[in-house]
């Protein structure tokens, strides 16, 4: 602020701008000794001048730059966020059986993502699933397993598969996989999604058709993280990743009419499926079919389709879909995770790729 010079010219000061008056120093003795008395000679006079002749840092500008990942917390010292330390209530089809978070993780990821996957995306998966299961846990229990907070059945719950059906699988490669995935769960220890302090909701599916799609345009709700987001996989990273489901006539009619009866199915079928309208990710929203308005969710699920993201084709007596992606498409595509940790990102980076606006870290809820 000032420029306070001994009349040997030597300058001990010059910082910011000069002062609105001239200001010249004289004194006697050494250099080193004029050189102290400035210093503090200028810190004392700052210290007194008007707020409106000091030096000010500009005011914080808002941060619109993409936010650090969510550094990762450590389980406390007495375990109480460690899945060790939470227990759980499984059914497996004929008895409840009480065990630690850490060996329901172990079974349900082997279950659910291929362990050939890359380490990052197995250890995505271990938070989702841990995220999920706690999700679950404070919703209450289901009517299908009333004593138990899980089950093993992948069509109420998620997929299961024990240390021994993984041998069996798995062959000579058991020890390497099963590594993989041990190394997955502990690498996450208690590690959990959150949204607002709270476990989401982490759903999850095996591959996408470019994009994810939105909460909304699948089930009922629209939830905040699980917005649609661009999704890496393609044909060459996913097999299957186009499938068809070819029908004849009758058939198409018998399946639709069980379901629909008030259709009317009759003549040419070029004209049974119309007035297609797709969601923003590309999946068929709503359809008219014979007459009725049905959707794509309902089409998927009454003709065995991989997805709801599908073109209709007729050719003389047939109709055939053609499907690309497999799930319902909603949160962390597996197919597509494994492609984002190929390309170096970690399994933070994964899951807050997917889910929007969240945070990762313990719960001890």
């Amino acid at each position: 602020v000032f420029n306070i010079s001994a009349v040997l010219g030597t300058t001990v000061f010059s910082p910011g701008f000069a002062p609105p008056f001239p200001y010249t120093v004289r004194w006697k003795g050494s250099v080193t000794m004029r050189q102290t008395i400035a210093a503090g000679l200028f810190l004392l006079m700052l210290l007194f001048l008007p707020p409106w002749l000091r030096a000010e840092e500009p005011a914080p500008q808002e941060d619109t730059s993409p936010q650090p990942i969510q550094p990762q917390q450590a389980a406390p010292e007495d375990g109480t966020g460690s899945d060790a330390a939470h227990t759980l209530r499984l059914w497996d089809g004929s008895a409840v059986q009480t065990l630690t978070a850490a060996e329901y993780l172990r079974s349900v990821v082997r279950g659910e993502m291929p362990a050939t996957f890359e380490l990052e995306a197995l250890k995505a998966q271990a938070v989702a699933e841990r995220t999920y299961l706690y999700y679950r846990m404070t919703g209450g229990k289901k009517a299908a397993h009333p004593d138990a907070d899980v089950c093993t059945d992948s069509n109420c719950c998620t997929a299961w598969l024990s240390e021994e059906d993984a041998r069996a699988k798995w062959g000579d490669k058991f020890d390497q996989y099963e590594t993989k995935v041990q190394q997955a769960v502990t690498d996450t220890d208690g590690q959990v999604v959150l949204y607002e302090g709270a476990p989401i909701m982490a759903v999850f599916h095996s591959s996408s058709a470019g994009a994810t799609a939105a909460s909304g345009d699948v089930w009922a709700a629209e939830l905040p993280y699980l917005v649609s987001v661009k999704s890496p996989e393609d044909a060459d990273s996913v097999p299957n990743y186009y499938s068809a489901n070819t029908f004849t006539a009758e058939e198409f009619r018998t399946i639709f009419c069980k379901a629909h009866a008030d259709a009317r199915l009759s003549g040419d079928c070029s004209g049974w499926v119309k007035d297609i309208l797709l969601t923003n990710a590309g999946r068929v929203a709503s359809a008219t079919v014979g007459g009725v308005s049905v959707t794509g969710k309902e089409l998927r699920s009454l003709f065995g389709l991989r997805s709801a993201v599908f073109t209709v084709e007729t050719a003389g007596d047939t109709i055939t879909f053609h499907v690309t992606g497999y799930g319902h498409g909603v949160g962390m595509s597996q197919y597509g995770a494994n492609e984002l940790a190929k390309e170096g990102k970690n399994w933070q980076e994964i899951l807050q790729w997917y889910y929007t606006g969240v945070t990762i870290g313990l719960y001890n809820g």
